[in-house]
């Protein structure tokens, strides 16, 4: 393959505004850029132009129904999705701009011709000269990485440019990668949890960072408590479509305890009974108390009263309670049904469901 492609420092010396344009202007008439950014080199192509789309993967010799990777040079491009969850929202906030793709469902306008299954492939990479491109850019641009298909990734603008050559209108060239490896991928949506591609950050890091810790206390830890973390899990593993079971695969733990708890007891029977009407078992739960390095641990601390939250607070040291708040995002607090009928405890257990339901915005 001939190596006649025109070459722009895009390293050391960041290109100016004349190189972005003569860049950005080969992408909108549909040609192909070799760009560099932190992982390896990419091949980009104007993503709402099909033809272009064609191009890429007729010169990568892959599935043209094969999706491809969105890059973007900002945050903000995610709000082009239909909904972008908390859980990508903490992601990113980690990660971004890194190298971590992540495929999400819903498909962006201009994303059609690279999409796949109603699901979207994006990334924002750490080059700053590659992301500073994709910021001026008025159309979406995909990237793929620079080798044949089932070929290792090129990490080297030379090596790029001897085996793409003329194909290409230019070679962006940043040097060597700062990581040399491709991105992980990360499929993340409705039942989806699945690494896609393996690298540098591993699936418990991302599971760790998506998905929170979660709990909540009450008095004795018999009554509210154990229904809330009833009813918490229940309602997170319908919004994510799995089984309770499965919550672990997503980040979310969910726990409960008691500030004045006697270790060991189980829960109420009417607590036990309310619940298990709603295919809630609460029947294995056995109360624990209140131990301040855990709740440390803890991403969201959920109290049913002020005054619990109050007593929290006072067991914690300075500053390390920002993360603890009442359940009810209202200001309600959840009136304690212990010693009453049941309907005490079908009051309490609605009350406890539409605080969830108002909180499950946050968490999921």
């Amino acid at each position: 393959m001939s190596e006649e492609v025109e070459r722009i420092a895009w390293g050391t010396k960041p290109p100016g505004r004349a190189e972005r344009e003569r860049v950005g202007a080969a992408l909108a008439r549909g040609e192909l850029v070799a760009i560099p950014t932190e992982t390896v080199y990419g091949i980009a192509a104007r993503a709402d132009d099909p033809a272009a789309v064609a191009r890429l993967c007729e010169l990568k010799r892959s599935d043209a129904a094969r999706p491809l990777t969105w890059h973007v040079g900002a945050l903000s491009a995610l709000e082009e999705f239909p909904r972008v969850s908390p859980m990508v929202r903490r992601l990113v906030e980690r990660y971004w701009p890194g190298p971590l793709t992540l495929v999400l469902p819903g498909v962006p306008r201009g994303l059609e011709a690279a999409a796949g299954g109603g699901w979207t492939g994006v990334r924002f990479p750490a080059q700053p000269s590659t992301a500073k491109l994709l910021r001026s850019l008025e159309f979406p641009v995909v990237a793929t990485s620079a080798n044949l298909q089932g070929e290792p990734p090129l990490a080297d603008a030379d090596a790029v440019a001897r085996a793409f050559g003329s194909r290409l209108a230019y070679v962006l060239d940043g040097g060597p990668p700062r990581l040399g490896e491709a991105s992980v991928v990360l499929k993340l949506g409705p039942g989806q949890f699945e690494l896609l591609r393996s690298g540098i950050i591993e699936l418990e890091q991302l599971r760790a960072v998506a998905g929170l810790k979660i709990g909540f206390v009450c008095t004795g830890n018999t009554c509210r408590s154990p229904m809330a973390e009833g009813l918490a899990r229940t309602a997170v593993a319908r919004r994510l479509e799995v089984e309770p079971a499965r919550l672990a695969e997503f980040g979310f733990e969910f726990r409960s305890m008691g500030l004045f708890a006697s270790s060991g007891a189980p829960a109420s029977s009417h607590a036990v009974d309310v619940l298990a009407a709603t295919e809630i078992d609460l029947s294995g739960h056995r109360s624990r108390n209140v131990l301040p390095e855990e709740i440390v641990r803890l991403d969201r601390v959920y109290a049913m009263t002020h005054r619990h939250l109050e007593s929290l607070r006072l067991l914690l040291p300075p500053g390390k309670d920002r993360h603890c708040s009442l359940l009810d995002p209202s200001g309600s607090e959840i009136s304690d049904p212990m010693g009453g009928p049941r309907e005490d405890y079908e009051r309490a257990a609605a009350d406890i469901r539409r605080a969830i339901e108002a909180r499950l915005e946050e968490w999921v």
